[in-house]
């Protein structure tokens, strides 16, 4: 099967929910380079990410919108007359944070996605389809991730990606909303501080100061460069598709113990000083990534050792130039 795109990407208006997050600030980055004109959301105001990550000569041509995504007239405000053409939905409450605040959680992660769905629906002028995070916490540790999860996650944060994944499903057969969701693994690299699987990142940071870490949890997962994975969510969002598409961002699965590896490898004055600690992470290791090159085009993987040397000079630089603290 082909895959087809439409138009150019230099009409490109697109929208970024989560924009100040880690893969936001990625998305945002690469959609500058490649010409389009990107409309930032964000909840929040803290822009250290995007900061840190976009050039500094193309950070004035982001247009930043403060929008809480659970707040319906706030999104149709924001969507309606916006002349979008695509839109990529990355704004979620994670890990922890859904179970400290669950009805916070729900309120972002199910209510703010269906609120976006709607306002896509209503504004008529997306070329793309509905591009939107969804996670491989929607998975439970019996099942495979040969197929799609079994419904069982064991956290609140994955029930409401599961939630979302049947929402677009439903959306497709009733409305008619085309829609690619991604389930990323571990997504590493610059930015990525915050949630249950930023802990290689935070030792990488770690390692870039010339100190050592204890990773948080041991096993294997499938570690995920951020340049990659947003990569792949603005090829899904230039995706000529009907229905509902689901894809995992798949890739080689690692044990803890080899990202520590490569993290000595980029570091070697940390050598011996990079633990492991607490239990596997409660998903599948390798969740297949079959179908998501056929639907969305090929996108070029990023070796570890190559994207932990990558993340740990990009946070040498910027501890260098006092753009990040250590945590």
């Amino acid at each position: 099967m082909g895959v087809a795109h439409w138009g150019s990407m230099s009409s490109e208006r697109v929208l970024v929910t989560g924009a100040n997050g880690c893969l936001g600030a990625w998305v945002v980055k690469r959609l500058l380079d490649d010409g389009a004109d990107v409309v930032a959301a964000d909840v929040g105001t803290a822009e250290h990410r995007l900061r840190a990550i976009v050039d500094e000569g193309a950070l004035p041509r982001v247009e930043r919108r403060r929008v809480d995504i659970a707040d319906r007239t706030a999104v149709d405000q924001l969507v309606a007359g916006g002349g979008f053409t695509g839109m990529i939905h990355l704004a979620a409450l994670q890990v922890p944070f859904c179970r400290a605040d669950p009805i916070l959680g729900a309120q972002v992660n199910v209510v703010g996605t269906v609120n976006l769905m709607e306002a896509y629906l209503a504004a008529g002028t997306f070329r793309g389809p509905f591009v939107y995070a969804s996670s491989v916490a929607a998975y439970d540790p019996d099942d495979t991730g040969e197929s799609d999860p079994a419904g069982r996650p064991r956290t609140l944060y994955g029930v409401y990606k599961l939630a979302t994944e049947h929402a677009a499903a439903v959306y497709a057969d009733d409305r008619g909303l085309a829609s690619i969701g991604l389930r990323p693994h571990v997504v590493y690299g610059v930015g990525r501080d915050q949630g249950m699987t930023s802990s290689p990142t935070v030792a990488m940071l770690r390692a870039a100061a010339s100190q050592g870490s204890s990773i948080s949890y041991s096993g294997a997962s499938q570690l995920q460069y951020t340049d990659d994975v947003a990569r792949l969510f603005i090829a899904a969002s230039r995706a000529s598709v009907g229905g509902a598409h689901l894809y995992n961002v798949g890739g080689e699965s690692v044990d803890m113990t080899e990202v520590v590896a490569a993290i000595e490898l980029a570091a070697p004055d940390v050598s011996g000083r990079v633990t492991i600690d607490g239990p596997p992470l409660p998903f599948p290791a390798a969740p297949s990534d079959a179908g998501l090159a056929d639907a969305v085009g090929s996108v070029a993987r990023t070796s570890l050792v190559d994207g932990v040397a990558a993340t740990i000079d990009g946070f040498r630089h910027l501890l260098s130039a006092q753009l990040i603290e250590l945590p």
